[in-house]
């Protein structure tokens, strides 16, 4: 098979797709592999070090289009792509399609078979592919939000894990899963006061005895989060439902009970984001202020240090990834996993939470194979 891995072009997006002991997989199990020219040095992998792999470094993305029958990427297609897609084509990438009715058009409209990394998922209900990236992205949060808490960049000017004679900052977490765990081991390690609200008691019991007793954790409900927040310095929302929209658990009259000059950094903003005032920025505009409230919503956080995302994600990705190669209807046919992260193929939406979010008609993976 022929495998392709573009250039990304989301907004200061600097992983790509694999790195050069991945091509030196796929070639020596017999593909052939293309790769944009520039398209590692965003993660300061040269050209030179895909091409001594074995890929073939072609000169734009309508190369990689055009010639690939399956491409390997970081993040969704954005509007430029969507004519370069061909019909039959295997996407393998990040989608989290249902904030994204125009993508979802296009990927149906050009019968690409389009498998997400987010809804891979194993029968225990973990979710391999996304695990690393929601590792980095919790631990970005928290890094990110103490800087936007400092006075020069609009905050209260509150350092989090204070000084002896001072308060600490107070760090709430929505969501107990691997975004969640992540923010909290930094900001704990930070110095910070930590509450972590999940809807899961088990997963709390968990999280109380990985920490001795030393984060607080919460049950979620709208009194516990209202205020919770009204108490803190920074929140950070990291709940996950595979496939589907975050659901709105943090309102504006929560924000509003929050103190100004404090920071809300929603992680879940890849599936729609947990407030009402949540909107996708990026890592050229990052922040905005509802509330009182900075409000900082990059979809792509793990972009910006790519020497570490680019290898964690080629890591869990590149099993896969030979598994489709081999032959995708005998990969999604006998694999559960990989099954279950067929969002879109031949023109039919096949991830159930994906349809209902946005009203389309919704069709069994096993009916089309």
């Amino acid at each position: 098979m022929r495998i392709g891995v573009p250039r990304e072009i989301k907004d200061n997006e600097y992983r790509v797709g694999i790195v050069p002991s991945g091509v030196e997989e796929l070639v020596r199990e017999g593909h052939e592999v293309l790769v944009q020219k520039g398209a590692g040095e965003g993660s300061s992998i040269p050209d030179a070090d895909f091409a001594s792999a074995g890929a073939t470094v072609v000169p734009d993305a309508e190369a990689i289009w055009g010639e690939a029958d399956l491409v390997m990427k970081v993040k969704e297609p954005l509007p430029p792509e969507y004519d370069l897609m061909r019909g039959g084509q295997v996407l393998f990438t990040f989608l989290h399609l249902a904030p994204l009715p125009d993508l979802v058009d296009a990927l149906v409209r050009r019968r690409i078979r389009a498998v997400a990394y987010e809804t891979i998922q194993l029968a225990n209900g973990s979710l391999p592919l996304l695990a690393p990236m929601s590792q980095v992205a919790g631990k970005m949060a928290v890094q990110i939000g103490a800087t936007f808490l400092q006075k020069e960049q609009g905050g209260v000017g509150l350092l989090l894990g204070g000084v002896p004679g001072t308060k600490h900052g107070r760090v709430v977490i929505i969501g107990g899963g691997n975004v969640g765990m992540s923010a909290a081991k930094v900001a704990y390690g930070l110095g910070a006061e930590v509450v972590i609200i999940d809807t899961d008691h088990s997963r709390l019991s968990y999280i109380d005895d990985v920490f001795d007793g030393k984060v607080v954790t919460l049950m979620s409900n709208s009194r516990n989060i209202r205020e919770a927040a009204a108490a803190c310095d920074m929140l950070v929302g990291a709940v996950l439902l595979p496939g589907a929209l975050a659901p709105r658990i943090v309102t504006r009259a929560v924000l509003r009970g929050m103190r100004p000059g404090r920071v809300f950094v929603d992680v879940s903003i890849d599936q729609g984001g947990l407030s009402e005032t949540s909107r996708p920025t990026s890592h050229s505009d990052p922040i905005y202020v509802e509330e009182g409230v900075i409000h900082y919503c990059v979809p792509n956080i793990p972009g910006s240090v790519p020497s570490t995302s680019t290898i964690a994600l080629t890591n869990v990705t590149l099993p896969y990834c030979v598994k489709l190669a081999r032959d995708p209807l005998a990969a999604v046919s006998s694999d559960g996993a990989l099954a279950r992260g067929v969002n879109v193929w031949d023109g039919h939406v096949t991830c159930q939470p994906v349809a209902e979010a946005q009203g389309r008609q919704f069709k069994p993976l096993q009916e089309i194979l």
